[in-house]
């Protein structure tokens, strides 16, 4: 069984920053790409960041140059450094692992429970 728990949502100003943190643990063969995802009320579940295990990164236009991930292979954890946050960056955050539990089973999508980031104005 795989779990991703994930920690550093709140309320902050615009203007401010956060940053998420998603660790991933359980039966665990190889993690290759982590990221996070972002849905607001009403919108669809959208891609922030995105990060491979050789560390290539992908940002969502809308983030690019304010927004970070990061990762940890040795810890199975990943980091959304989050500055200039912008109001309309308010959303719930989940976490996502691309996995495989073991040598020979398929790799499959794995998420977290969802933090709350609130960015007020």
């Amino acid at each position: 069984q795989v779990q991703l728990v994930e920690s550093g949502g709140g309320l902050v100003q615009a203007g401010g920053s956060l940053r998420l943190s998603c660790a991933a643990s359980g039966s665990i063969f190889s993690i290759s790409a982590m990221g996070w995802f972002r849905q607001a009320p009403g919108k669809q579940r959208e891609l922030v960041a995105a990060i491979t295990s050789g560390g290539s990164t992908n940002y969502a236009d809308s983030v690019k140059g304010r927004f970070t991930i990061s990762r940890d292979n040795a810890k199975n954890t990943v980091y959304l450094q989050m500055n200039s946050l912008k109001p309309e960056d308010t959303a719930v955050y989940y976490c996502n692992a691309a996995l495989m539990t073991s040598k020979l089973s398929p790799g499959a999508d794995y998420w977290g429970q969802g933090t709350q980031v609130t960015v007020s104005s």
